[in-house]
């Protein structure tokens, strides 16, 4: 008795199944097709990119091996202009410094638009706004570059290390020896500075004059 209600019961499942399958059945296989083609889709998507990032790369080998700047800043526009992964961001850089040895005005002019480019990483626009300001050292006063690294400067970001070196390398240019002593102190105070900035700090702060005593 109890195998024919098991048999019935085995029954009335197939007889479910295939009620749902019936009714449902159009939709499984859709389901299917979508899972089926997103994945390919995705797997297609990343053959590309990767074909993409290839071809980016021969490329900028093919860029840093010419010597004439203005092509040089040509070959890099284009592959930045690619947006290829890893070297879009890359390329505007070595593109700024490529108008630089042609033109500092220009080449200020190309990092301060990666400075403000809200969707560059953090980092980017700090080595950018570094860039500008180097550039700018020999002639802009002290006010204009102590306000492109000030913020650059404080706390933990990735560059304040070069930032304080700069600025104090512009105040002492301006015979500013408060501010140049002020950023000096700052490298010399901070555990991580390099060994190198510190020492080039050391001998800058010691062509300052003594500091006044209060």
């Amino acid at each position: 008795m109890s195998e024919l209600f098991s048999e019935v019961d085995e029954e009335l499942r197939r007889e479910q199944l295939k009620k749902l399958w019936d009714r449902y059945s159009l939709h499984i296989i859709a389901l299917i097709v979508l899972v089926v083609a997103g994945v390919g889709g995705w797997r297609a998507y990343q053959y590309f990119e990767n074909q993409k990032a290839e071809a980016a790369g021969k490329a900028f080998e093919a860029a840093v091996a010419l010597t004439d700047p203005a092509q040089a800043q040509a070959a890099f526009d284009k592959i930045a202009s690619g947006n290829a992964q890893g070297y879009s961001t890359l390329a505007r850089l070595h593109a700024a410094a490529e108008a630089a040895k042609q033109d500092s005005q220009k080449g200020i002019a190309a990092f301060d638009t990666i400075a403000n480019d809200g969707k560059a990483e953090a980092p980017i626009r700090e080595i950018a706004r570094l860039r500008a300001a180097g550039l700018m050292l020999d002639t802009a006063p002290y006010a204009d570059i102590e306000k492109r690294l000030s913020d650059d400067a404080s706390g933990t970001h990735t560059f304040r290390h070069s930032a304080r070196e700069l600025l104090a390398l512009s105040a002492w240019r301006a015979k500013n020896n408060d501010a140049a002593r002020k950023w000096l102190d700052m490298i010399g105070e901070d555990p991580q500075s390099p060994a190198t900035l510190r020492r080039r700090a050391e001998a800058l702060l010691a062509l300052l004059p003594p500091a006044a005593k209060s």
